[in-house]
């Protein structure tokens, strides 16, 4: 991790620049993300396995459909598994770890937790480029852009 650490202190301290110039939140607002992090990481990581399953039914649903004898005669060879799709379970499944793994360090206000989440929102942008839709590229980096607005009101908060 300290690896990864080292290769994003450049986007950080980009974003940083630009988000010490931006409003703080109040010292409330700050300290009521800080004690609901640990938690909203926990649903994060069980929406990020829910989302895993319903892309893996669709995945089968759809399998089944295409690989039907009947879809066959008029679409030969169009039936198997999409990699985009399993790219995408994969990416979700790893973004559900890591939110998960930050719970604990988020309870106990250690920066690895705080990093942790930080990865899981690059995934999230990391899973739009794999669907390979513009629309869900850019609405990624739009969320990734608000969600670490939060995150660096809240920076200082982790050891």
């Amino acid at each position: 991790m300290k690896a990864l650490d080292s290769q994003l202190a450049p986007l950080l301290k980009f974003l940083d620049g630009y988000y010490a110039k931006s409003p703080a939140l109040p010292k409330g607002g700050k300290d009521f993300l800080v004690a609901a992090a640990p938690w909203l990481a926990l649903l994060g990581a069980l929406f990020a396995l829910f989302a895993a399953y319903g892309v893996y039914q669709l995945m089968t649903w759809t399998n089944a459909v295409v690989n039907n004898p009947y879809f066959q005669a008029y679409a030969p060879g169009s039936g198997g598994f999409s990699l985009w799709l399993i790219l995408s379970i994969v990416v979700l499944l790893i973004w559900a770890v890591f939110y998960f793994l930050a719970f604990s360090p988020l309870r106990a206000k250690k920066t690895k937790g705080w990093y942790l989440i930080l990865y899981g929102m690059l995934l999230n942008v990391l899973n739009a480029v794999v669907t390979l839709s513009i629309i869900s590229v850019v609405f990624s980096i739009i969320g990734f852009l608000i969600g670490y607005y939060f995150l660096y009101q809240v920076k200082s908060y982790y050891s």
